[in-house]
């Protein structure tokens, strides 16, 4: 095989032990092996070069002991090439050069002359340097890495050609997409790569990029600190762009979990594209002009978005904050645009540390146009002239060489702002550093095999990887340690704020901090009142889908929308949130109710119907008046007790029947006041027992009533007959007539009055032990009811069974049935004091008071239920009370001439008239004498 050049394989040596290798190794040491000793014939032909790399930028080997490489994207993009296939294809040029990364590149150039003019550094060393232009493409970053491991401008692949200085680290290649497909290849022969602005987090893996160093802190730390900026100003409604590479992808990647962890919601997520694409861009501001949301993130390098910042100023997109990245949060290309204050005013960033580096500024000023073709590129741009002869032919203006640096005022020669140009001075030095260490290695003490040291003429590249990974120095001038923690740096960010400056540019403010390796509470420092928002406000915006949901009311997501887009729904009755942006309400517990704002719980009202409150005392004069009342009644009864009204249907009944009003009427006094269990035991009991003994009254006399009623009946019927038989008498008066007989008195009055007290007795007796046996078993007792109002417990007493109150009172309607049976059947019992009209007056009173109760009970709650209770039974008990014993009374006090024992004799009237207008009349008088007295009984018949 035909070499132009004696090469060196730049793969492990041959006296390596093959079991030893990786598969990658073993697949190199092969291919080494045959490149040694294949030799081709004649006719298999020779090798021969595929392609010529078209590169630019600096070299400077000759004389030099070490060779350190960089590569820096001194333009921004390719020129446009011809597609065309039917010619050889050429490396394409670049174009749109950047003044920024062009001072990177001088600042290792004064870097490496600083460390050459050093003692205490590298005395015996000196260095030497190969810079290539990236042109921010990964194409040209390959081609560049590949040349520089060559050793020479035709890249060999996998040889070095050429006995010059060994190649020590390059420094580069920008970009982090540049920087990773530079890793890959230099990770193949473990070439040492320093990155200066490489942050991309995948370079984080030591598997994939083994020999991969950076200067500059690892995305992780900035997307994280970015989060944490978004979490305290309390957005949770942003936007994100990223630009369409690893460094945007990765880099917002990161962003999005953790602030999506804390609950902020994307409003829309943009990429930047890479080549030319106006459409895109169009797109992309319309979706930012669409969305609602105010802040901004952005991921991006200045190159990629430089062409959205156009749009943005031709669209006059204001009242939006943007959150930069490191990587333009100090471009000039973005903060010197005319006009950008109102766009991107407010911005605030991440950036590196800064520095000051004494001497860099004369060194910028110090480049001449004649040196080399990158510094006769830019010369021609900053003074609009050319020292090309043909185009000073075509009119433009010739470069004399001496134009003026130091009257320009541009990002080139601005170092106010050296922050990625010290990571660059950084770099540099860290190689010179470990390139040191490995030179002022003692014999017998090293680290290698056999405890040699490297040769600094010709050590192998994975022998300065072992210094780099174990370095630790401090940077000129700033006095900053350095060290290498699995190839990264500790995450420092200064935080800024774009404000305007007194000439309407844009100045940059620190506000604050980022440090990683401060506790977590402390990483992030912000002074909140130095920062100008957009459009010169001091207050802070706000960036929600929808505003925050206030105590008293819950997040309601809205479906098919991001969480942070959500509905305030009040909590219902009974519910509380206390907290803003609640997720769910708080129901209350069982004894307390929310308030009108729903944030509180509060006590509920505790309900019952008190002895002091107006309704209460209403209630009390009622029941006592009614108690009062009936006792006046019995007492004129009393004053009465020998007269006919009084004995007519045996007084001790009447007097048994208004001691039942009497408990009826206070037993309701019992149902007021705070339920105890003497007070539900007694309201209950007592209201059951006092009107069976009424009831069991009215019905022992309603029975008397009822038999009279019959007995006049029956007496009324064989009057008629006698009445027929006397007419017929009168027209045959042979015939004889015999006179029905005459009823007595036992006939009448079939019961005794000790009769008519044994119903009252027994039929008390009864509910009284129904009574007995429910208050032994289940005994009412006083329990608060939360369920029938929302906001109050109502105290009341509970029955303790259903089934025992339910019985105790069926048995007093029954009671109340059959006394109105029997009264109704007696009630044309005529004499001058009806009793069985009375009766049942009172019955029909008690049966429309206590059928209108049930539904009037049943429609009310609280407090009124007992006061309609109390109502039904004072009700009824005035109703029986006045039906019963007010005629009498009106008797006995009124019309006393009518209390007399003829006027109580019942009498049935006959509605027939005979023919003639004849009438007869028939009388018969019985007496008999009872045990305690006389009481004479007449049955009167008139026709």
């Amino acid at each position: 095989m035909h070499i132009k050049a004696a090469c060196l394989l730049h793969v492990p040596t041959l006296k390596m032990d093959l079991t030893g290798l990786s598969s990658k190794g073993r697949f190199l040491m092969v291919l080494c092996i045959v490149s040694y000793l294949y030799k081709p014939t004649a006719a298999e032909g020779s090798c021969k070069l595929k392609a010529k790399f078209n590169l630019q930028g600096y070299k400077e080997v000759e004389k030099k002991t070490v060779v350190i490489g960089g590569m820096f994207p001194v333009h921004q993009r390719l020129t446009d090439t011809d597609s065309n296939t039917t010619i050889p294809p050429e490396s394409s040029d670049c174009e749109g050069f950047n003044f920024r990364t062009f001072r990177w590149a001088q600042t290792m150039l004064f870097a490496l002359n600083e460390i050459n003019d050093r003692t205490d550094i590298l005395p015996e060393t000196e260095l030497g340097y190969v810079i290539y232009d990236s042109c921010f493409t990964i194409s040209k970053a390959v081609e560049g890495t590949l040349t520089f491991l060559t050793g020479q401008d035709e890249a060999v692949p996998n040889y070095r050609c050429g006995d010059g200085p060994p190649l020590s680290a390059l420094v580069g290649a920008g970009g982090s997409d540049l920087s990773i497909a530079t890793a890959r290849i230099l990770g193949l022969y473990y070439f040492p790569q320093m990155s200066y602005a490489s942050s991309c987090s995948v370079l984080e893996s030591r598997f994939q990029y083994p020999t991969f160093l950076r200067t500059i802190p690892s995305d992780e730390h900035q997307s994280v600190a970015m989060a944490k900026l978004v979490l305290h100003f309390g957005w949770t409604w942003v936007g994100t762009i990223a630009a369409e590479d690893d460094y945007g992808k990765y880099g917002i990647k990161r962003f999005k979990e953790v602030v999506e962890e804390a609950g902020v919601c994307i409003s829309f997520s943009e990429t930047l594209p890479k080549i030319r694409n106006p459409e895109a861009i169009e797109r992309i501001v319309q979706t930012v002009l669409d969305s609602t949301a105010k802040i901004i993130v952005v991921f991006s390098s200045d190159v990629d978005l430089s062409p959205l910042v156009g749009e943005l100023l031709r669209n006059n997109v204001t009242n939006r904050t943007w959150i930069a990245s490191e990587a333009w949060v100090t471009s000039a290309a973005i903060s010197r645009h005319s006009d950008i204050l109102p766009v991107l005013g407010g911005t605030i960033g991440f950036a590196v540390k800064r520095a000051d580096i004494p001497g860099l500024k004369e060194h910028l000023l110090s480049v001449s146009p004649y040196n080399d073709t990158l510094t006769e590129e830019f010369w021609g741009i900053v003074f609009n002239c050319t020292m090309n002869y043909k185009q000073v032919l075509r009119g433009i203006r010739r470069c004399t060489g001496e134009e003026m640096l130091e009257k320009l005022n541009n990002t080139f020669t601005d170092v106010s702002q050296l922050r990625i140009t010290y990571n660059v001075y950084k770099a540099v030095y860290a190689v010179a550093h470990a390139l040191h260490n490995l030179e002022d290695c003692k014999p017998g003490s090293g680290p290698f095999e056999n405890e040699t040291c490297a040769d600094i003429t010709k050590f192998e590249p994975w022998q300065l990887m072992y210094y780099l990974k174990n370095l630790r120095y401090t940077v000129p001038h700033t006095g900053e340690e350095i060290y290498f923690n699995n190839g990264d740096v500790d995450g420092f960010y200064e935080l800024l704020n774009w404000q305007s400056d007194s000439e309407g540019g844009i100045t940059y403010t620190n506000i604050g901090y980022y440090n990683s390796t401060a506790p977590p509470e402390e990483r992030l420092i912000i002074n909140n009142g130095s920062i100008i928002w957009n459009n010169d406000i001091l207050e802070t915006p706000r960036s929600v889908c929808s505003e925050r949901c206030q105590p008293g009311t819950r997040m309601g997501i809205r479906q098919g929308e991001p969480v942070c887009c959500f509905d305030c729904i009040p909590c219902a009755d009974g519910e509380i949130s206390n907290t803003t942006d609640a997720r769910g309400c708080i129901q209350c517990d069982e004894d307390y109710w929310s308030n009108a704002n729903h944030d509180t719980c509060v006590p509920k009202t505790i309900e019952f119907l008190d002895f002091t409150e107006p309704l209460g005392i209403t209630l009390i004069a009622i029941a006592a008046f009614g108690a009062l009342a009936t006792i006046v009644v019995a007492i004129i009864l009393l004053m009465h007790l020998n007269t006919p009204l009084v004995n007519v249907n045996d007084p001790l009944l009447s007097f048994s029947l208004l001691l039942g009003l009497v408990i009826t009427f206070l037993c309701s006094i019992a149902f007021l006041g705070e339920p105890q269990m003497w007070s539900c035991m007694t309201s209950q009991v007592a209201l059951a027992v006092g009107f069976a003994l009424v009831l069991s009254s009215l019905m022992g006399k309603s029975a008397l009533l009822m038999l009279r009623a019959r007995a006049v009946k029956a007496v009324k019927a064989a009057m008629k007959a006698a009445k027929a038989a006397a007419a017929a008498n009168e027209q045959s008066p042979d015939t004889a007539v015999i006179a029905p007989a005459i009823p007595q008195k036992n006939d009448i009055d079939p019961i005794h009055p000790r009769h008519q007290r044994a119903i009252m007795i027994v039929c008390t007796l009864i509910q009284a032990v129904g009574c007995t046996v429910w208050l032994i078993l289940m005994p009412p007792h006083p329990v608060k009811n939360t369920a029938a109002q929302n906001i109050k417990i109502i105290l009341e007493c509970d029955p303790g069974n259903i089934i025992f109150i339910c019985s105790i009172f069926a048995y007093d309607i029954l009671l109340a049935v059959l006394t109105f049976a029997f009264a109704f059947v007696a009630r044309k019992l005529e004499d001058h004091f009806n009793e069985g009209k009375s009766v049942t007056f009172g019955m029909l009173v008690f049966f429309i008071v206590w059928i209108s109760f049930v539904p009037a009970y049943l429609s009310t709650r609280g407090k009124f239920m007992v006061a309609v209770q109390i109502f039904a039974i004072l009700a009824s008990s005035f109703g029986l009370l006045a039906c019963v014993f007010i005629p009498k009374c009106y008797v006995l006090l009124i019309k006393p001439e009518r209390n007399k024992e003829e006027l109580m004799i019942p009498r049935a009237k006959s509605r027939d008239t005979a023919a003639s207008g004849s009438s007869a009349s028939l009388s018969t008088t019985s007496s008999s004498a009872n045990a305690n007295g006389t009481t004479i009984s007449t049955v009167s018949l008139d026709d």
